[in-house]
């Protein structure tokens, strides 16, 4: 039951959904008595369903229609030195906000490769043409996302490192090396 469990919460992570479902993903193990596959699978669906609302959230990203007039929002998109090939970055720059963080590619986890797009919901600081720090998401769930990037930013062109890793689910990115350019 725990590898059903560890799947669905990737799955949550990738597609965003509100740490209030991941909370309720995380009480599944007390549904022990359901040994039915159908009953699980019945309690799955009604939360995907119910996980896709049709308006927006402040995590998603505002499509370009959407936007407010007046703000200098930049896109970005990269690929790292090292690792699996063909992974990519991408990220915007709203003033000084490195904002929807995306990784897609593989990471290791428990042993195998996996394909994966992921990203923290929350920005990170650029200051003096640099960003860097740690994110954690969810703060207090049971099997958090930890988010470390460093980078620096030199007119259209930004480069440095990014490592994705949870713990509990044994998935690792490792130290990536990553350059972007703006769009």
């Amino acid at each position: 039951m725990s590898w059903i469990i560890k799947r669905l919460q990737r799955l949550f992570q990738r597609l965003k959904v509100s740490r209030q479902y991941i909370f309720v993903l995380s009480l599944f193990p007390y549904f022990r008595g359901m040994k039915n596959i159908f009953s699980v699978t019945l309690v799955t669906v009604v939360l995907f369903i119910s996980c896709n609302s049709t308006e927006p959230t402040v995590n998603e990203p505002v499509s370009s229609s959407n936007k407010k007039q007046g703000t200098d929002s930049q896109h970005w998109k990269g690929t790292f030195s090292n690792g699996m090939k063909g992974a990519k970055i991408s990220f915007d720059v709203e003033g000084n906000q490195l904002k929807e963080l995306t990784f897609e590619g593989y990471w290791h986890c428990d042993g195998k490769l996996e394909l994966t797009t992921i990203g923290p919901e929350e920005n990170f600081e650029i200051k003096d043409n640099k960003t860097g720090g740690i994110i954690i998401e969810p703060k207090h769930g049971a099997a958090p996302f930890r988010y470390k990037l460093h980078g620096s930013f030199d007119e259209d062109k930004a480069e440095g490192t990014l490592r994705i890793t949870n713990i509990p689910a044994g998935c690792d990115t490792y130290k990536l090396n990553w350059t972007a350019q703006k769009e």
